[in-house]
């Protein structure tokens, strides 16, 4: 033992001098601590895009991590497509691909089948596209695949399942009164964009029940086509082997029809500003405060960056101005911010969203209103455009923090004709924007004149406005109301 007390003790003085010498490195407080920048290189999309028989692109990332693979298949169908009085066909049509059975298997055999193979299988449509999604064992994805296919090449549509279906999607809309948040949404899409646009879109009851399988049929051999199929694969794959899968495949998948228009088209939203209410007695009143705004015609555009950091400051996080004086210094709301959604086929729009108690809806609004003029007119401070532009550029690397996120990513650039230059020179236009260009793009792009209120609550709790006086609903957007019909929810119209 007396032999190794020479080399205990070397140890512990090792151990004590790196004790100190850590103490001395660590600061005393957390805002302290210093980070170098952060260095991260975008991947480079060419090493992982592959053509795809038909005019189809695939993105493949390997992954040997672990024996799992996911896979999304994007396609130029959904709700964009439906006829007038058909609206939900794409989502029933989609939701019953996956639980009607297909091919020789019946819905119960496929369940089963993928239940078997420990495979998730999930199809969802929107307004302008359809996905499906496909997450399994790597032992098991030639079988998955063939389960994927013979779902999107030849769905059985089972009648049964459709009918429970149906009657689950009742119930749902049966209940979309219940709940004022889905009032408020129904309401304001309508009132920027129209009841027939695809982003606006609402089924009926009546519509519903005439939305027989032969009308799932007949969307699906209409609008499901091989051709311009995005592939985003990641995981335990080896890349020659997965693209040659999904090219067989893909090759013996027959269908025939017009072409797919494309980009989606869509009426031109209309939107009359003023203030709008719908009566629902809660003891809150719902709010959404906004107007029409921009798409990316030019991804280049220094503009929209701009907007996007204009409205970071505004009201896109919780130390954003909005935020802060409605909730944090009056303590109006327990959240409320903005958004500002840059369209990609129409113009997307600019909200301020929250919920007061009744009396104070109005003072929220007025507050809200201020920020806006304010940002208008006055540049922002270096302090707050800093930590915007910061909060962009910090969070870049999350886009691509998994293989599968990497492949999505560049798919998503081939569905909406965005150029993967975007994310190379994403960084450097977020921290070109300016204060002066803040200030441009907000009076540009915030016009109080083309703004629209709407209120969902108890309406002769909220006109009056606050106790001390400080705001009422009459010195807003002209002070005239228009009441919205609270919506019969089965048929969308008015309650007598």
């Amino acid at each position: 033992m007396n032999r190794f007390r020479p080399f205990v003790a070397a140890l512990l003085l090792l151990v004590v001098a790196g004790a100190a010498s850590a103490a001395e490195r660590i600061p005393a407080h957390p805002r302290d601590l210093t980070f170098g920048p952060l260095a991260f290189e975008v991947p480079d999309p060419a090493a992982y895009r592959h053509d795809l028989p038909g005019g189809g692109t695939a993105f493949v990332v390997e992954d040997h991590a672990l024996p799992l693979v996911r896979i999304a298949l994007t396609l130029r169908t959904g709700g964009f497509l439906e006829a007038p009085g058909e609206e939900g066909l794409a989502g029933l049509t989609a939701t019953m691909l996956r639980r009607g059975g297909a091919g020789e298997l019946s819905a119960e055999a496929f369940d089963e089948r993928l239940d078997f193979l420990a495979t998730n299988l999930s199809v969802m449509a929107g307004p302008t596209s359809t996905t499906v999604m496909l997450d399994c064992l790597s032992p098991r994805l030639d079988e998955s695949l063939d389960l994927l296919f013979a779902m999107l090449t030849a769905p059985r549509f089972d009648a049964e399942r459709l009918a429970v279906e149906k009657g689950n999607v009742r119930e749902q809309l049966a209940r979309r009164n219940d709940d004022a948040a889905e009032i408020l949404q129904r309401e304001w899409s309508w009132l920027l964009y129209g009841p027939a646009h695809p982003a606006a879109r609402q089924m009926t009851a009546a519509g519903l029940e005439a939305l027989g399988r032969d009308a799932l049929v007949r969307f699906h051999r209409a609008t499901y086509r091989p051709a311009h199929l995005i592939a985003a694969v990641a995981g335990d794959v080896e890349a020659a082997s997965v693209l040659a899968s999904l090219a067989r495949r893909l090759a013996a998948w027959k269908a025939d029809g017009p072409e797919i228009p494309w980009p989606p088209a869509a009426p031109e939203p209309r939107a009359e500003p003023g203030l709008y209410r719908v009566e629902k007695e809660i003891p809150q009143g719902k709010v959404v405060i906004g107007q029409l705004g921009v798409r990316w015609e030019r991804w280049d555009d220094p503009g929209r960056y701009a907007l996007m950091v204009m409205n970071e400051i505004l009201g896109g996080d919780f130390t954003s101005r909005i935020t802060q004086r409605v909730r944090s210094d009056e303590g109006l709301a327990y959240s409320a911010g903005s958004s500002y959604d840059i369209g990609i086929f129409w113009p997307g729009s600019f909200t301020i969203s929250y919920e007061s108690k009744s009396a104070t809806v109005a003072l929220a609004a007025k507050i809200s209103l201020e920020e806006i003029a304010r940002i208008r007119t006055e540049e922002v401070s270096e302090a707050e455009l800093r930590q915007a532009k910061s909060s962009f550029i910090d969070s870049f690397p999350r886009r691509f923090e998994t293989p599968f996120l990497i492949a999505r990513t560049f798919a998503n650039d081939v569905l909406i004709d965005r150029p993967h230059t975007y994310w190379r020179d994403y960084r450097d236009r977020i921290r070109a924007v300016d204060a002066a260009a803040v200030r441009e793009a907000a009076a540009r792009h915030l016009d109080p004149e083309r703004m629209l209120m709407l209120v969902v609550g108890d309406w002769a709790a909220i006109a009056p406005g606050d106790a001390d006086g400080r705001a009422s609903m009459g010195e807003l957007f002209g002070g005239a109301a228009r009441e919205l019909p609270l919506r019969d929810p089965l048929t969308l119209e008015p309650r007598p």
